[in-house]
């Protein structure tokens, strides 16, 4: 027997950052919505704890027990007084090491899945408890859609959106370490007073009336700017979205994957097209958002 869920990307429409904290996270207002890029996590009975990946950039991943979906499997045998002996099979669709949650997703993916396998009977809530416990993107990569994360970003409260928002995807050649994106975020403020974040309202209301053109004005990144300063050549794939008819660009959460908001889906393979040819990234994908959260197939 075997259990398989997918789990979906996502992309930051606003994220405010604020001063580091004394545990040195930051306080965050970030607002996610989930999209139609997908990693499947497969569990099977094992007789030991066994991680293996396939898909575009699968030597990325880590296959020892520090990977997000070996991480939730212990987590939760932990809380049930059980071993972990499963195999967990990743497979890939979701960028490696690009700002849109993938090792979350795979986290999130692994947890649903061996509380299916094992009969395990945690709650919605209990889930929730042990995805914030696994990192501040790995709560939303369970409940999809569309919604704002404060505290770390893993306080989530769910949105209300009135369509679908079509979006271009530009992968790097390379990564971005996030952890390193926020040394430089603080790098860069210091000496300024940073306020605490919020949500912006008129992006909460382009969401609801799903509105691209209103959302386009709206949405930011306050990383973007470190992301940018470690990784300046993106500043040349993010003008090329611009040019071929995106409405807006921005880079994806950390970064490096940069993302571009479009009207419908003919804009967006004729964005995808110019960005494929301008030699400014590796890899080009389309997606629509909203989308489910982990969900078993």
């Amino acid at each position: 027997m075997s259990v398989t869920v997918r789990v979906p990307a996502k992309v930051n429409v606003q994220l405010a950052v604020g001063a580091a904290r004394p545990d040195g996270y930051h306080d965050l207002a970030n607002v996610f919505l989930a999209v139609g890029l997908y990693d499947e996590v497969t569990v099977s009975p094992a007789d030991e704890l066994r991680v293996t990946c396939e898909g575009p950039d699968a030597d990325q991943v880590p296959l020892d027990r520090g990977n997000l979906a070996a991480r939730a499997a212990i987590a939760l045998a932990e809380r049930r007084g059980i071993a972990p002996t499963v195999h967990l099979h990743i497979a890939k669709d979701i960028p490696v090491a690009g700002g849109m949650a993938g090792g979350s997703a795979d986290g999130a993916g692994a947890l649903l899945a061996c509380n299916a396998l094992w009969n395990a009977g945690a709650s919605r809530a209990e889930l929730l408890a042990i995805c914030a416990e696994l990192g501040s993107d790995v709560p939303f990569s369970l409940v999809g859609g569309a919604a704002l994360g404060i505290g770390r970003g893993e306080r989530l409260t769910a949105l209300e959106t009135g369509g679908t928002f079509h979006w271009v995807f530009a992968m790097a050649g390379r990564g971005l370490s996030t952890p390193a994106v926020f040394r430089e975020f603080d790098r860069l403020a210091e000496g300024r007073e940073i306020p605490g974040p919020v949500a912006s309202p008129d992006l909460l209301e382009a969401l609801a009336k799903g509105d691209p053109e209103a959302l386009a004005a709206a949405v930011s990144n306050d990383l973007q700017p470190a992301a940018l300063s470690l990784f300046p050549e993106l500043a040349d794939t993010l003008d090329a979205g611009r040019a071929a008819g995106a409405l807006t660009a921005l880079v994806s959460g950390s970064g490096p994957t940069t993302a571009f908001l479009v009207r419908d889906p003919g804009t967006a393979e004729k964005v995808a097209r110019a960005l494929r040819g301008s030699g400014t990234c590796r890899t080009v994908r389309t997606a629509a958002g909203p989308v489910a959260g982990a969900t078993v197939v």
